[in-house]
């Protein structure tokens, strides 16, 4: 007995993760609008949680010398990419009580929007244009992580200094 497997459509295949993708995003931009909470004690808790998700990847499979190098350069320049976002993070201090709150930015999620969009086109064209699709993988990790970190510690440093500020003109 013949049994033949029945592969969905192309359009399907793309559709679903893009919808899905707007949905989240939509929801996403929607609950950015509103001012949240900032505490500085916590914002290490991504970065780490990151760090050991990138760790284990590359445990799992370590990259080639060329690979290390590559993830370096995305590391970097993940890091730089971080601050700039960081940077466009809204952080207000509450004058009378000396609390932080935040506004995301719609511009760090589009960032990350394009990042995912990458990565899906290069685990789709990968055979065609004939790249390492796990360097790539493995690069947008190191660029993640270096982009997750310096984005909360530029945060930090910054709503550090405006409550030194607000401190020191009470």
């Amino acid at each position: 007995m013949h049994v033949e497997t029945v592969q969905p459509h192309g359009l399907i295949q793309y559709a679903v993760p893009i919808v899905i993708a707007a949905l989240v995003l939509g929801l996403r931009v929607r609950r950015m609008r509103q001012m949240r909470p900032l505490k500085l004690e916590r914002l290490w808790i991504v970065p780490v949680l990151y760090l050991v998700l990138v760790a284990v990847i590359f445990f799992q499979k370590p990259p080639s010398p060329t690979g290390w190098l590559v993830c370096a350069i995305a590391l970097v320049i993940g890091a730089a990419l971080g601050w700039q976002r960081g940077k466009t993070m809204e952080i207000h201090v509450d004058p009378a009580t000396h609390e932080l709150n935040q506004r995301a930015s719609i511009a760090g999620v589009a960032f990350l929007v394009i990042l995912i969009g990458v990565k899906m086109a290069a685990q789709q064209g990968g055979n065609t244009f004939h790249f390492n699709v796990g360097m790539l993988t493995d690069a947008l990790a190191a660029l993640a992580l270096g982009m997750f970190s310096l984005t909360r510690l530029e945060m930090y440093l910054r709503g550090k200094a405006m409550l030194e500020q607000a401190r020191a003109a009470r």
